[in-house]
């Protein structure tokens, strides 16, 4: 079958990556795609926002799978779109639809989710430009750090850790009054500081019945020892060693299997992948956040573990059928460390050559902000590169992702070399 990819970072040339290893794959194609994905698959230059290129596209190379990598698209309606068109409504989208992608979508939609459903996480109330005053007398009944999370999407960016109470204040009119984060920080939820260690749980569900894939902890601060402005992830670790099995049996019967059924309960349409943020607090799950797709990088270190056959996975997803495939896992962990280019995640220079990709041996190399000019790769984002590598432990992996970095160089290169340190 032809299938579509869509996006431009690491997370799709791993989905490239896995989908071309089916047999079931005879076209793959990547919108708009990256240097990575161009080895592979045939990259085409269209917006993932674009619906009526995508559906030229399409149609024109008789495509029947759409998978939908970031979550742009799915919050603006890619599902619905596609069940909407008489000439599309057959074609497999994996990812939720419009109503559903509100988890990620709106931090406030997620948080009244999760109350509505018992589903554990951190107190919270939210407010608008009008209400900002109430909003810093509720700062003033928490304790220090005050969390403030712009409603909307922010890339990433629009969550705050303070831990001043009139600095948390200022932040709040910031947002709220002079649109700090644009658009996406119109409403604010102000909620509680939960004090532990996180992790991702990803789940694939067909809308009826759900698969628990392997968990990660990725590193989302610039600097090491998890300092410094946030960052979309610079490196991630796959099993999570502290996730036993008494943690992950309660997070499947607190948090994942009421989740899914939450999805049924609100009809909400959901085919694809749920991202759930947790933290540990006393042995204790929490939800932080929703994703509505797969994480990045965790898809980089999370998707090379698993053994099946991805385009089966996916069409058991369209048919409901998910319950009839068993998900086999490699035992061994598997490390990815993201190389990114001096300056990020403020402002940096693109353009910069690559070199000594050809030397990697023993790790996969996944790109990301970069791209094909001449006979070159070149970077052309902040995240350039994930290098994911397997070990019997994590410690054995992430020895071989930094000895193949060792051997990678571009102008002002950066990376952090702690990913693990907190485990």
């Amino acid at each position: 079958m032809n299938i579509l990819i869509l996006g431009s970072g690491g997370r799709e040339h791993t989905f490239t990556w896995k989908l071309a290893q089916s047999k079931l794959s005879n076209n793959l194609f990547v919108a708009p795609g990256n240097s990575g994905t161009a080895q592979i698959a045939n990259n085409v230059n269209i917006n993932v926002n674009d619906f009526e290129a995508i559906k030229e596209l399409v149609i024109s190379n008789n495509i029947t799978m759409v998978v939908v990598g970031p979550e742009d698209p799915l919050v603006n309606g890619i599902h619905d779109f596609f069940l909407s068109d008489d000439v599309l409504k057959n074609v497999a989208v994996i990812g939720p639809e419009k109503a559903a992608a509100q988890l990620e979508g709106s931090k406030e939609f997620a948080k009244e989710f999760l109350y509505r459903h018992n589903i554990p996480t951190a107190a919270y109330q939210s407010f608008t430009k009008d209400t900002v005053e109430d909003g810093c007398a509720f700062l003033e009944t928490l304790t220090p750090p005050f969390v403030l999370k712009a409603d909307g999407l922010a890339a990433g960016k629009g969550v705050l850790i303070i831990q001043d109470i009139n600095e948390a204040k200022t932040e709040l009119r910031n947002m709220l009054v002079d649109a700090k984060f644009g658009d996406a920080s119109s409403k604010v939820v102000v909620e509680e500081f939960l004090d532990g260690i996180e992790l991702s749980c990803f789940v694939l569900t067909d809308g009826k019945n759900y698969k628990i894939l392997p968990t990660a902890k990725d590193y989302k601060r610039i600097g090491e020892g998890d300092t410094g402005l946030n960052t979309g992830g610079m490196g991630a670790i796959s099993p999570v060693p502290f996730a036993g099995q008494e943690l992950m049996h309660k997070i499947e019967q607190r948090i994942v299997k009421p989740t899914v059924e939450g999805l049924q309960k609100d009809k909400l349409p959901y085919k694809g992948f749920i991202f759930i943020g947790l933290i540990k607090v006393n042995n204790e799950p929490l939800v932080i956040e929703y994703n509505v797709r797969m994480g990045d990088p965790e898809t980089e270190a999370v998707l090379p573990r698993l053994k099946n056959d991805l385009v089966e996975v996916f069409k058991a997803i369209d048919t409901q059928t998910l319950n009839e495939i068993d998900i086999e896992i490699e035992e061994q962990s598997a490390v990815t460390v993201m190389l990114v280019s001096g300056g990020y995640p403020e402002t940096y220079e693109k353009g910069k050559e690559i070199t000594g990709l050809d030397q990697i041996t023993d790790s996969i190399v996944f790109h990301a902000g970069a791209k094909n000019q001449d006979d070159k790769v070149i970077t052309s984002g902040g995240r350039v590169m994930a290098i994911t590598s397997f070990g019997k432990d994590y410690n054995e992996a992430l020895k071989k992702s930094y000895q193949n970095i060792d051997k990678l160089h571009f102008d002002k290169m950066n990376y952090r070399k702690d990913i693990g340190f907190d485990l």
